[in-house]
């Protein structure tokens, strides 16, 4: 019997970790063009490298930090919890990999909104907080969407630092690429195909459904 227990696993990583980088990649995005000189260069380049470094990296990091000699890991562990090789890793590594993109995307959509319209707001007495979600928000949100569009797919498709901190645990762990990369070595090419035809028809029609929003607004 085929087990579909991947699908739900990269799906609830992908979803629960979009959910999060929208709230932190939005935030992270308009704090940092609020910086100026070095400090903002080094911020910018902090939040962006995550999107050049190989995921492997970045799991050797986490595992860094959520190790049960990590600073984070230890202190979980003084609790009797623990990150790694549980499903909260794969949300954790899909977080890391799809929070540059998310960023990224936030950032150039703010950068493109109307300062008179920031203007007018301040002149009418709104607070910098009101600004932002009535105002910004949804100037920007035709490239925020965007970037979440492209996060989710990027958190569907997650292997290296998902393999390193959460391992391939079936029914546990194991996202559609890991069971995808399995099949591959155990030579089941039947199974692989079918793995890679869904994650190409939900990758797909994140995209189509971007696509048609964009065409709506415009």
């Amino acid at each position: 019997m085929f087990d579909y227990s991947p699908l739900l696993i990269s799906l609830r990583a992908a979803m629960l970790s979009t959910s999060l980088i929208f709230l932190l990649g939005t935030i992270a995005a308009r704090w940092s063009m609020r910086l100026k000189g070095t400090v903002a260069s080094l911020v910018d380049t902090f939040f962006t490298l995550p999107l050049v470094l190989p995921p492997t990296v970045l799991g050797f990091f986490l595992l860094v930090i959520f190790g049960k000699n990590g600073p984070i890991g230890s202190l979980l562990g003084k609790f009797g919890g623990s990150v790694i090789f549980t499903w909260y890793a794969t949300v954790l590594a899909a977080m890391v990999v799809s929070f540059p993109l998310m960023y990224r995307s936030a950032r150039g959509a703010f950068e493109q909104v109307d300062e008179e319209r920031i203007w007018a707001a301040r002149t009418l007495g709104m607070g910098e907080g009101k600004i932002f979600l009535l105002v910004m928000i949804p100037e920007a949100w035709p490239g925020i969407l965007a970037g979440l569009v492209l996060s989710f797919s990027r958190s569907l498709g997650e292997f290296g630092a998902t393999l390193m901190i959460a391992g391939n645990i079936p029914g546990k762990t194991q996202t559609i690429p890991m069971a995808i990369y399995f099949a591959t070595s155990g030579g089941d090419m039947k199974t692989a195909w079918i793995w890679v035809l869904i994650i190409i028809a939900l990758s797909g029609l994140s995209l189509i459904g971007l696509a048609k929003f964009n065409r709506g607004k415009s």
